[in-house]
């Protein structure tokens, strides 16, 4: 909520290296997540893009919900955020997982 986007990176990924093969992928599209907003908060179009296909990639499986995450609402968010920056608009909403 802070929108620390790269701290969130951080975080996430120490938990993925850790995390079951089942998990992995999960854990995974929400890195894609943070990295796509910290993208776009850095004025990284291409970056963010491709961070966005990737997270909606890995996170459209898991729809609705996953370990208390409503994915389907992240999913929602990062479909809306991928039209911004398609608009070449790279101030985005923050994300709530």
């Amino acid at each position: 909520r802070a929108e620390r986007w790269f701290d969130a990176h951080e975080a996430l990924e120490d938990e993925w290296r850790d995390a079951p093969e089942s998990e992995r992928d999960f854990l995974q599209g929400l890195v894609h997540v943070t990295v796509a907003w910290h993208h776009a908060a850095n004025v990284n179009r291409q970056g963010a893009e491709r961070q966005l296909e990737k997270a909606a990639r890995r996170l459209g499986p898991y729809r609705p919900t996953h370990r208390d995450v409503d994915v389907a609402r992240v999913l929602g968010q990062v479909e809306a955020a991928a039209a911004r920056v398609a608009e070449g608009l790279l101030e985005l909403l923050p994300v709530r997982i």
